[in-house]
């Protein structure tokens, strides 16, 4: 599982890193987790919002920090 993180590098944005990583945790999870700080390719995943949450190559979250458990039911789905 691939996981990507969108976002110029804002509190909001690490915020919804560390949720990341802890839900990840949590469910016992093979997955890479990466920041993407890059405008550009901010921009071609098509988030209008920051921070953005990318699973699997697919946008599932913009423009809000989604909680442990917001995130835990999305990497379950």
């Amino acid at each position: 599982m691939k996981i990507k993180v969108l976002g110029p590098g804002c509190p909001k944005c690490a915020n919804l890193y560390d949720n990341v990583v802890l839900a990840i945790k949590e469910l016992g999870l093979e997955a890479s987790v990466e920041k993407i700080t890059d405008l550009g390719q901010i921009a071609a995943h098509g988030v209008l919002q920051t921070p953005g949450l990318v699973i699997d190559g697919k946008v599932v979250s913009q423009g809000k920090i989604l909680s442990v458990e917001e995130i835990i039911r999305l990497l379950k789905s």
